[in-house]
Parts: C-alpha cells; structure tokens; sequence
C-alpha cells in the first residue's frame, strides 16, 4: 500500500473512492474492509435501500439561515454525520485511527474509535479532545469476559476524555464471513487491537457429550440484560447500545436506562438477509416514541441518504467503509474529503427539499394525495415522497420472538 498524500481530482463521491480503495489494497485487506457476511445480501441492501426511498422537491421556499446543526446528546454538531467505529483502520494506511481523528477533527465530525482499533484511544483522544471545536470522540466497546478487563477500558476511555460509549450488542459471535475465509485473512505484522494488550485469556470450559462448543462454550457467559445494567451502574457517561434492530429490543433498552441506540446491523458483517438498516429505522423509532436519540449506519453513501435517515427518525447518521476507503486512497486528506462530500450533498439536498435545517425534517406528514385527509402513518416526513409506498410496520412480515 502507498496511500496518496492528496485525493486526485476525479474522486468527486463515495463511489469513487470505493474503486480507488479496492485498486489500492491487497486481497486480504479488501476481504476484511469491504467483506460482509455469508452472501452479503445484508450489505448490498444496505446501500440499496437507501437509494430506493424518493425525495419530494420543494420550491420557491425561503433559505436564508439554513444550517446543518443538529443537537445529540446535549451537544451541538455542525452536522449529522460521525465517523463509525471500524477495527483494525491500520490495515488501510499506517496512521489507521490518527489519520482519521485528524480529518474528523478539521471536518468538525464526531468519531467512535473501536474497541479493536489499532491505535490507543488517548493518541486519539489527543487529537480530538484537545480542539474545542472538534466534533466529540465516543468509545465503542465490546464487554470482554472478564468484567475487571472491561472496567478497566471504561476508566481509560473516561481518563481520555470520551464523552460517550458506544456498548456493541449484535456480535456475541462473528458472522460467516466467506469472502475473509477464502483470502485467508490475517492481520499484517504490527496491526493488532491494541486495546485488548493483557486480556487474560478466555477460561477453558469442559464440554460434556452432546454440548456444543459455540452455545455450552464461547457463548456460555455471553452478554445479557444484566450486563447492559451492570455497566450502566459503572459510568456516569452517556451509554448507548448499537446493533438494535428489533423493536421489542429497543423497548428492553428505553426500560435498562441507555443514553440511545445505534440502528445497525453491523454493515452486513454478521448476520446475513437482516433488512437493510433504512427499512429498521422507522419501526425502531416508533418503538421508542422519539424519547430516546437514535443514530443509523449502514450504506449511507450519498447526502441524500443522511436527509433520509433523519427524516425516518434519527438524529445523526454513522459511516463505516467510506472512511477506510478514503484513508486507504488519501490518508487523512481523504477522509475529510469524504466528509466534505457528503456535508456539501446534504446541503444540496436540504436546499432541493425545501428544509433550511434538520428540524425541518422530523417525521410529521407526507405530501398528500388530493382530497385525503387522514394523517398519515408514522414513518413519513414532507421530504420523502410517496404515501402509498409506505415502509412496513414491525407488526408485518415474519417475526422471530
């Protein structure tokens, strides 16, 4: 890999940089980067589906004074869009987490650095919580097996300076990742997850005949409920939950007392033919009645897709592989470029749609058919187009309870 210091001028959106990435890293690197899991129909529909919701066109509004601001979590933000917590960013260009921090910082964008990121949380923190200006720095984490380890992360995360964690809900296993497993993926020399240095190793467990080695052994002490409680008792930071998709377990989050919930389904990386994070918005956003903050990854692309997804219910979007593709491309330059891409999008969009600010589209009521009256149902906003193409409801479709 010999990352550009400048993006070239043609990169002009996140699709560009996806092509330049992939001409850029080795197989192994682009099976972990880009990969999903098993047939990745999660992932494709994740991008797919954004696309597919229309916009409506507003004309002769005034829009004068618009702005990109939003308010989450008690802070304000120049903008909706944060940067996603994605393992391992050293496999994209040596400065991996740096690189990015330093372009979030220049961009005003929030970050969440991994659990598994291979750069420490207080380099970053550096960066970011040095510069009143930057956008927050959150930290994602992963309870480990061993509860003394994970308070352990929580106090250095809280010593650094973070103003969030982010507690990963959706992967108690990893995912059936074909692609990784055809490149035989490893991790280079020198990229690790350096926050798990002096993990004690995972106790070994008997297994008696019948039991299973996933269920009776990896997944005997998996995180519950409890957990969530347990660690909310330990910090006085705002605690979100990320990787909820199903309303009832939206529901379960309002009551355990978390901060907000991160609508994802791990970019398609672990449980494969989930629906695509746009259809999962509205039904977790009625679930939780608009009292609780929700953030949504998964295939935003465009700024179009940023309007969308808080139109749906959320207060701020994340992305994940856009950000290593531009590292891979141009270093932190290329991440800020990304930034700036989808920042200027999401004006243009906001100026076509006739919202001056994202107050303008919370979800209220569609533009309506001639002579109908009713109001319409949740999961409309004035900026999305059609009101027979309603968005199905929790309630409809096959449920797994």
């Amino acid at each position: 890999m010999s990352p550009a210091a400048t993006p070239p001028a043609a990169l002009v959106c996140l699709a560009d940089y996806a092509a330049a990435a992939r001409a850029r890293l080795d197989d192994n690197a682009w099976a972990y980067v880009d990969g999903g899991a098993a047939d990745e129909r999660t992932l494709a529909a994740n991008v797919q589906a954004w696309g597919d919701i229309p916009l409506s066109a507003r004309v002769l509004r005034p829009m004068a004074g618009g702005h990109t601001r939003v308010t989450l979590l008690g802070r304000t933000l120049a903008h909706p869009i944060l940067l996603a917590p994605v393992a391992y960013q050293r496999l994209a260009h040596p400065d991996g987490e740096l690189a990015v921090a330093q372009a979030a910082a220049a961009l005003q964008a929030g970050m969440v650095l991994s659990t598994q990121s291979s750069v420490p949380v207080e380099a970053v923190a550096r960066i970011l919580c040095t510069d009143p200006a930057a956008g927050p720095l959150w930290f994602q984490l992963y309870l480990q097996h061993d509860r003394g380890f994970t308070l352990d992360l929580v106090r250095r995360a809280e010593a650094a300076g973070c103003e969030a964690l982010v507690l990963t809900v959706d992967a108690p296993v990893q995912g059936a990742r074909d692609r990784e497993r055809r490149t035989g993926f490893r991790l280079p020399p020198g990229v690790r997850a350096v926050h798990l240095d002096g993990l004690p190793p995972r106790p070994a467990r008997a297994l008696g005949p019948g039991q299973s080695a996933l269920f009776d052994g990896l997944l005997a002490d998996t995180p519950t409920w409890d957990d969530v409680a347990w660690l909310r008792a330990q910090t006085r930071l705002p605690l979100l939950l990320k990787g909820v998709t199903h309303p009832e377990d939206a529901r379960l989050a309002q009551s355990a007392g978390v901060d907000g919930l991160v609508v994802s389904n791990h970019g398609g990386r672990t449980l494969d033919t989930l629906p695509a994070t746009a259809t999962l918005l509205p039904r977790i956003a009625d679930a939780v009645g608009g009292d609780l903050p929700l953030l949504v990854d998964g295939g935003i692309r465009r700024g179009t897709d940023v309007l969308k997804a808080l139109a749906l219910g959320a207060r701020a979007v994340l992305i994940g592989r856009p950000v290593v593709h531009a590292l891979a491309v141009g270093g932190a330059r290329g991440v800020a470029h990304v930034l700036r891409l989808l920042r200027d999008e999401l004006e243009i969009a906001m100026a076509l749609t006739g919202c001056t600010t994202l107050d303008n589209v919370e979800i209220h009521r569609l533009q309506l058919d001639a002579g109908q009256t009713e109001r319409p149902p949740a999961g409309y906003s004035d900026c999305l187009f059609d009101a027979r193409a309603r968005l199905p409801t929790s309630d409809e479709g096959p449920a797994c309870r």
